[in-house]
């Protein structure tokens, strides 16, 4: 299968629904991926099945405050950059390009990446959502080390770090990040396609385009939507206060909702740090990660993120199950609510 121009639109719904608030503006991956795909042609999507296993896979994704890097966009140099540093590395050059997070633009802008470097696309990631830290993915919670991360951004500089394990390649990262203005692009866990087999989330590239069309040429795009996602409706409602910072390379800050129609008279809290984190109804917990809740628009079903949300949006939230991987123990120790802070009990969705 190859990615063509005519995909992305669909793509770029599905993943801005997976990204669940966070994971950057689908709208400027989608331009890179429309932009790179007339300069160089379609991008093929491969399982990690059709690869020999000695492929090298680079997992890319844009690390920092999603508020920034819609306003300054990664540029061809980066990934490039990035790649040159892999091949002087490994003494090889990348075989493939794997999507870090599914979720956001982080999920579309691959696909721009993948054709600059004339490479295919693996059709996986390794959350199956978005998170906001770099140990949140599934090769640290496989066990992987997390031994290199580099990262460049768009004045040029390029950083190579040799963390000792996956919570100090989230501080050095972070702190790099910071210094670069909050956005840059970074590839950690580079991996062989036989050590991949079993620890990145296959198939979802596929599964986000499912997503974005199901929406399409429907009378009712919510309750396509809610049925292919298999989720729960929190609440529907309006958009009544916001409040959102950009601090230490991260958006945090709540979204409250007061219900309308058949939801009038109630109001649901949604946390975020990038992404939408926990909703809360009069002291109760209605859905937490890793369980995924996406605020969506009520007409088109079109996923809000976080950097987006604005007072007066008419907006459904809809939660859903995470990959099984997030619901192990060691998934909810890396991903679960205590892991940003919050002292609550793990409830399934």
């Amino acid at each position: 299968m190859e990615l063509t121009e005519a995909d992305i639109p669909a793509l770029a719904r599905g993943c801005a629904v997976l990204g669940t608030g966070g994971g950057g503006d689908v709208r400027t991956g989608s331009l890179a991926a429309v932009r790179a795909i007339r300069d160089h042609g379609p991008v093929p999507l491969v399982a990690l099945a059709d690869l020999p296993g000695d492929t090298l896979i680079v997992p890319l994704s844009g690390i920092g405050a999603p508020t920034v890097s819609h306003e300054m966009p990664h540029g061809e140099h980066e990934p490039k950059r990035i790649a040159e540093e892999v091949e002087r590395l490994f003494g090889r050059p990348p075989g493939a390009v794997m999507s870090s997070e599914i979720g956001g633009s982080n999920g579309v802008a691959p696909v721009a990446w993948a054709a600059q470097l004339g490479l295919p696309l693996l059709d996986a990631d390794a959350m199956g959502r978005a998170f906001p830290e770099v140990q949140m993915v599934s090769m640290y919670v496989a066990g992987l080390p997390a031994d290199l991360v580099v990262m460049a951004d768009v004045v040029g500089n390029v950083v190579t770090i040799r963390p000792v394990d996956g919570l100090w390649s989230e501080r050095l990262a972070r702190a790099a990040c910071v210094a670069s203005g909050s956005s840059a692009l970074m590839a950690d866990y580079v991996l062989t396609a036989a050590r991949a087999r079993g620890v990145v989330i296959e198939g979802t590239v596929t599964r986000a385009l499912s997503i974005g069309r199901a929406t399409q040429d429907t009378a009712d795009p919510l309750g396509a939507l809610r049925d292919t996602l298999g989720a729960v409706r929190l609440i529907t409602g309006k958009l009544v206060d916001v409040d959102r910072r950009t601090t230490g390379g991260f958006v945090r800050g709540s979204a409250t909702i007061e219900g309308t129609g058949a939801d009038r008279g109630r109001r649901l809290v949604v946390e975020l740090q990038n992404e939408n984190l926990v909703a809360v109804e009069d002291g109760r917990v209605r859905a937490m990660v890793p369980d995924l809740i996406a605020v969506v628009d009520t007409q088109t079903a079109t996923a809000i993120q976080t950097e987006a949300l604005r007072y007066g949006q008419r907006v459904a939230v809809l939660a859903w199950p995470c990959d099984p991987l997030w619901r192990t123990p060691r998934g909810l120790e890396v991903a679960g609510p205590r892991a940003f802070g919050y002292d609550l009990e793990y409830q399934p969705i």
